[in-house]
């Protein structure tokens, strides 16, 4: 599937941003989506996913619960609503879809489309 993303921007430190990534020509019917980001000289990280077919949600553990993935069906669109949003938020967040088995849903290896990726700045 082919994978926009968009939403990114600045935004001050307690802010909230919400990125969306949608798909052209396909569906993510039986597909996992996942957002992860990638700030300068760090890897790229699983932020939060979901299964589309059943709605399952999984989320780094990292997040304090700041972040909360859902799907729109109509608009075959996945959200990433980010809420208290605090500077080491900043990184470059790409979307991904793939299909893999349940355990394999946090490893970035196991999605095999990418977006191109929306750049979210937080200041201090």
């Amino acid at each position: 599937v082919q994978l926009q993303a968009s939403g990114g921007g600045f935004v001050q430190a307690g802010g909230s941003l919400r990125l969306s990534c949608t798909t052209s020509g396909s569906t993510f019917r039986d597909y996992t989506v996942g957002w992860f980001r990638q700030a300068p000289g760090r890897e790229r990280e699983l932020v939060a996913g979901i299964k589309w077919n059943s709605r399952h949600t999984f989320y780094s553990d990292l997040l304090e619960g700041r972040f909360t993935i859902s799907r729109d069906n109509a608009k075959n669109t996945v959200y990433l609503q980010m809420d208290n949003l605090k500077p080491e938020d900043t990184a470059v967040y790409y979307c991904a879809a793939g299909t893999m088995i349940h355990g394999l849903r946090r490893n970035r290896d196991a999605y095999k489309d990418w977006g191109q990726g929306t750049l979210v700045t937080v200041s201090s």
